[in-house]
């Protein structure tokens, strides 16, 4: 009895040492900057790798469902409407050909986009190839191929009884989207697109002047308007000095946003606005600061959703399984997500959206022309047991749409202020934060006060530079501040760190929806934090009674520990832990073994 339990306690002893991050996760300051970048470069093309995946495996999906709805008597007119209707639905689909197997697919039943557009000479040996493996009754997926300096490929999928098969022309521009997305969400990039020539530069804490020739450089800075500058007066000015102010700067615009006013002005530079506005009576005047995007079976129920199993580390790693057996969500607890906006017509959050705003064009709908902010979305609540795509963390949680970033993926202090503002008054129990600069902003700072006394959760996302510099609104006292983990529950190598983080959760490689009916696998702390958004949502659905501060309190205290005992700067109070936060909600927490049963499953694998 004794030796057996020493050998338990030696086996405990290893688990802890592999547990302990090397250096408590500190990072070796001696490693360049290169480093720093290879690791992110590689982290990319990660994602790029996993989204062709997902890619090939929904797509191959939809052929399959395609060829079932079709069926042995479907007609010449039925096949053709059904081929056309799946080109207007996934608009990726550039070729479509349903042919029998004793026949050439040149006699098929073909349906095509942009034809003319295409070099198809070029496809038409794969699709051969791929008409001589699916007459055997076996997929075919070719390797990828460039036709006018864009990234195609050529699958093939045989019907139930290889009678008739469906051979397409893939489009995969997804692929040059993911990567260029997320050059900017690690950072690899040094200022957002379509605002480099308005925006300076500066040292976050000193707001000089800097220079920054890459993404490495930005751990350490803030952009902001070089024109426009942010002003709460002690008492509200008078028309008359409203006047006079507009004159003085020669304003081009004046926005006011209940408690603060932007000046811009079409001569005056930020700084000389600043210098100008100490002799009125202001409680700050502060420049229009830039935010950016910070962009892995005992009874348990497993979805049916097609990628779910195979890319969806996250949610098994945080025990959302365990999770659903307590509470799914509730229709009453909507979760506002500001950030680019999101897609409303895929297909994998339809029935999950309310209507929004677009704070950057009131004009228009929240339509999101950048992919982040629909991404986000399908971590929090994209349709589970559908048998499409993903799972989402919440079951019935609706989605409330706040764009307040522009197609860059960056937007001003104002559009963030607004748009926190405009959730919290329109229902918003919980709002997800995907975005940060390292600036403290007082302007936005009221903001967040204004959603936090109206009770709401507020999440925010630390950044991508992994740096222990604060960034904010993730540093706010009021904000739960979120840093990624990886497959292993270390650190992920981009994510920030501080004193300030609350907890950890996946941020690395993550699947979700993507605009155009396309999914996509991205990593930064922009995917960690709607996680902890899910799980603040599905707390509020277990018990409504629950404040702001309660919530928050929970999701701490439940939280696996990771890294040095305690609470750290670089996991803060740990792991978020989905089952354990909703049994506490629900007042029957209990320690939950089968975690240390999975973990000692995955050391042994």
């Amino acid at each position: 009895m004794q030796t057996k339990i020493w050998i338990l306690a030696a086996a405990a002893l290893a688990v802890a040492l592999i547990l302990i991050p090397r250096q408590n996760g500190n990072p070796r300051p001696h490693i360049a900057q290169t480093a720093e970048h290879s690791r992110k470069m590689s982290l990319l093309e990660q994602d790029v790798a996993h989204t062709d995946r997902l890619c090939r495996i929904q797509c191959a999906r939809n052929f399959r469902q395609a060829l079932s709805e079709m069926g042995e008597n479907s007609g010449t007119e039925t096949i053709a409407r059904k081929l056309e209707n799946m080109l207007r639905m996934h608009r990726h689909m550039q070729m479509l050909i349903y042919s029998k197997r004793d026949e050439p697919f040149s006699q098929g039943v073909k349906a095509v986009q942009n034809e003319g557009r295409i070099e198809w000479n070029k496809a038409a040996k794969q699709i051969s190839r791929a008409k001589e493996i699916v007459n055997r009754g076996k997929m075919y997926q070719s390797k990828p191929l460039r036709l006018n300096g864009a990234t195609y490929f050529v699958l093939g999928v045989p019907s139930r009884n290889a009678d008739a098969s469906l051979i397409g022309l893939i489009k995969q521009d997804i692929i040059d989207e993911v990567r260029r997305h997320q050059r900017k969400n690690l950072r690899l990039i040094a200022l957002p697109g379509g605002h480099a020539e308005k925006l300076e530069t500066v040292d976050s804490d000193t707001l000089r002047g800097v220079k920054v020739k890459s993404g490495d450089d930005n751990g350490r800075t803030s952009h902001f308007h070089q024109y426009q500058v942010v002003v709460k007066f002690r008492s509200a000015p008078t028309p008359r000095q409203l006047a006079r102010i507009h004159q003085d700067l020669q304003a081009t615009h004046v926005k006011r946003l209940g408690y603060a006013y932007v000046f811009e002005s079409r001569k005056k530079t930020a700084r000389e606005m600043l210098e100008y506005f100490r002799q009125w009576d202001v409680e700050y005047a502060e420049p229009h600061f830039f935010y950016m995007t910070n962009d892995q079976n005992d009874g348990v129920f497993v979805p049916n959703d097609v990628l779910y199993s195979e890319f969806q580390w996250n949610l098994p790693l945080v025990d959302t399984e365990q999770g659903w057996r307590v509470n799914r969500g509730s229709k009453d607890v909507i979760v506002g997500i500001v950030d680019t906006g999101v897609d409303p017509r895929h297909p994998d959050l339809r029935g999950h959206l309310l209507p929004g705003v677009n704070v950057v064009d009131e004009q228009k709908s929240p339509l999101d022309d950048v992919g982040h902010g629909t991404h986000v979305a399908g971590i929090i609540s994209a349709v589970v047991n559908n048998g499409e795509g993903v799972a989402g963390m919440t079951w019935r949680n609706p989605i409330l749409p706040v764009k307040v970033l522009d197609q860059s993926g960056s937007g001003s202090t104002y559009s963030v202020a607004q748009g926190i503002i405009w959730a919290a008054d329109h229902g918003a129990k919980v709002i997800n934060m995907s975005l940060g600069n390292y600036a403290s902003s007082r302007f936005l700072h009221d903001a967040i006060r204004y959603a936090f006394a109206k009770d709401v959760v507020l999440i925010a996302a630390s950044g991508n530079d992994n740096t222990e510099k604060p960034g904010y609104p993730a540093a706010y006292p009021e904000v739960l501040a979120v840093s990624a983990i990886d497959f292993a529950q270390q650190r992920a190598p981009f994510s920030n760190y501080g004193d300030y983080i609350d907890v950890v959760a996946p941020g690395v490689s993550i699947a979700s929806t993507f605009p155009q009916n396309r999914y996509a696998a991205l990593s930064g702390t922009s995917m960690a934090s709607p996680h902890v958004a899910a799980l603040a949502a599905l707390i509020r659905s277990t018990n409504p009674k629950l404040s702001n501060v309660e919530v928050m309190d929970i999701i701490r205290k439940t939280a696996q520990d990771l890294g040095a005992p305690g609470k750290d700067k670089y996991y803060g109070y740990g792991q978020i832990d989905v089952a354990r936060a909703l049994k506490r909600a629900q007042g029957n927490d209990r320690p939950l073994v089968h975690f240390w049963t999975r973990l000692f499953e995955r050391l042994l694998d």
